[in-house]
């Protein structure tokens, strides 16, 4: 698990951050979690990823998952651990990491006794007074649980994918032809005819046929559809109308007390019963209530889930029976407002069903399904005016893509009647901003390779909602009698970029060809 990941990842921090947390298994400076289940595989899972010859196993992926919720916090919400895509970066990881073993060792990479004992000697973490302890060794394993053959195991696969990556970025040479290249773009002057299209421009007289309107409502369904909306019938036990019925012993007060003292915190630390005794029997009598309803609840049920009729119930009980209107799972009903589970059971109900208990903090909850009105598309009529402002966003949107794909065309083969602006001669930029065009990175990297020969791309460019078509209109180089002076100096400056593309096409090289298998259970959400 010693992932080495690289900067043309996505997030570098995020990546920065993957490579501790990886590494965290070799250094031991992470504890195992063992025995949990967060992800839902459950202990049955035979496998996470199998990648070629290799299994990755649940128990290693879980590993390497809880150390990445360890940066964050155990405390994670869902909706950011997803945003972060913490799931899909440890399957990245792991997956990177078996395809680099595996390479290292085809590529006949060996990492010998010595040299793994030399690289754990070395380590800070081992060592007591500057020296290698091996009492601190395995004390330091043990606490992390891990045995010293798991370990050494990953230590010496972390050595080999290390040798592999040397070896791949040792081929990695710039020429001079790179270098002069990369003068070139540094120092040379270019001036572009552009002509550019957007949407806004597009939409002035522009109609739309009944059957483009249906057609974008096809295709947007998700944007038109009305939420599923039910009606429930409800009644609530309140635990405090049955206090009033039940007692509390003095053994059933100091019971609760014992189970829950954590709960008598003073600033001294746990209060003693005898000042908080008042205080637990009215606690203990609390839940008691609490408990009677949820066995009355439960009880009504079970006698009056055959005839599934709410009313009934809350006639046996002798207690109210509520209707609430319509409602979708983002729109509450007033009266149970904030009630979430109760909320979240009612989309569950079904016909002839009373659901419950639902215990929440005003109660008990019974429900029974009055209405369901399923998730729709309505009809065209009903949502025309939506439908015509979004399929003419879209049509222009086609519209401006389409004339300057035409437009690029026409530059390209140096025809046409179009009106061209100039930008005026500009240099290469890393703030990538350019004359009358503004910040466009893609136009700025594109510019630069353009040539007398070859002086318009095949493809126009689209910077925020504006499509743009180039062509090179002039070119003042550099004089390259000063390129000797800086060859050397530019080639070291590329070598490390040039290093990295390497490992990048190397990676990608190893996915293509590798059988890679995600269980199921883990692919989802």
């Amino acid at each position: 698990m010693l992932g080495i990941m690289r900067k043309y990842k996505s997030s570098i921090l995020i990546k920065v951050v993957f490579v501790i947390i990886i590494l965290s298994f070799v250094v031991g400076f992470l504890f195992i979690i063992m025995g949990r289940d967060e992800l839902g595989l459950g202990k049955s899972a035979n496998y996470a990823i199998k990648v070629d010859g290799t299994t990755i196993s649940f128990s290693e992926f879980q590993q390497s998952y809880e150390r990445v919720k360890a940066i964050y916090g155990r405390n994670l919400p869902p909706e950011l651990e997803k945003q972060l895509k913490l799931k899909e970066l440890v399957q990245e990881s792991l997956i990177e990491e078996a395809l680099k073993v595996k390479a290292a060792r085809s590529m006949g990479i060996r990492v010998s006794d010595d040299e793994l004992r030399a690289e754990i000697d070395k380590m800070p973490t081992f060592q007591r007074n500057g020296s290698f302890d091996q009492q601190q060794y395995f004390t330091i394993l043990r606490q992390n649980r891990i045995t010293p053959d798991a370990f050494e195991k990953k230590m010496k696969e972390s050595l080999l994918v290390r040798k592999a990556l040397s070896a791949v970025q040792d081929k990695v040479t710039v020429s001079d032809a790179d270098a002069l290249q990369a003068f070139k773009k540094q120092n040379d002057k270019i001036e572009l005819l552009f002509t550019s299209f957007a949407p806004a421009d597009m939409t002035a007289g522009l109609t739309l046929s009944r059957q483009e309107l249906e057609s974008y409502l096809q295709n947007h369904q998700a944007e038109f559809r009305t939420p599923e909306r039910v009606s429930v019938s409800y009644l609530l036990i309140d635990p405090r109308k049955l206090t009033a019925g039940l007692t509390i012993n003095s053994e059933e007060a100091e019971s609760y007390y014992q189970k829950n003292i954590d709960r008598y915190q003073g600033k001294g630390g746990i209060l003693p019963y005898a000042e908080v005794q008042a205080r637990a029997k009215a606690d203990a009598l609390q839940l008691k209530a609490v408990k009677q309803a949820y066995e009355m609840a439960a009880d009504a049920i079970n006698k009056h889930q055959k005839d599934a009729d709410p009313s009934a119930v809350a006639k046996a009980l002798g207690l109210p029976l509520f209707t609430t209107p319509l409602f979708t799972a983002k729109e509450q009903p007033p009266q149970l407002a904030g009630e979430t589970e109760v909320l979240t059971k009612a989309f569950f109900l079904q016909p002839g069903q009373l659901g419950g208990p639902v215990e929440t903090k005003k109660g008990v909850y019974i429900l029974a399904l009055k209405e369901r009105q399923p998730a729709t598309v309505p009809p065209l009529a009903a949502v025309k005016g939506a439908v015509e402002r979004g399929a003419t966003v879209e049509k222009a949107q086609q519209l401006a893509s389409k004339k300057a794909e035409e437009a690029q065309t026409a530059l390209a083969k140096g025809t046409g009647t179009l009106k061209l602006q100039e930008t005026g001669m500009f240099g290469y930029s890393n703030t990538s901003v350019i004359p009358k065009i503004g910040k466009a990175p893609a136009i700025m990297e594109t510019a630069f390779t353009l040539t007398t020969a070859s002086p318009a791309p095949p493809n126009p460019f689209k910077i925020g909602e504006r499509w743009y078509a180039v062509r090179l209109k002039g070119r003042t180089e550099a004089n390259t009698a000063d390129f000797q002076k800086v060859k050397e100096q530019l080639k070291q400056q590329m070598l490390p970029q040039k290093r990295e593309e390497a490992l990048k096409i190397w990676l990608v090289g190893l996915k293509k060809k590798a059988k890679i298998v995600i269980n199921p259970a883990l692919a989802g959400d």
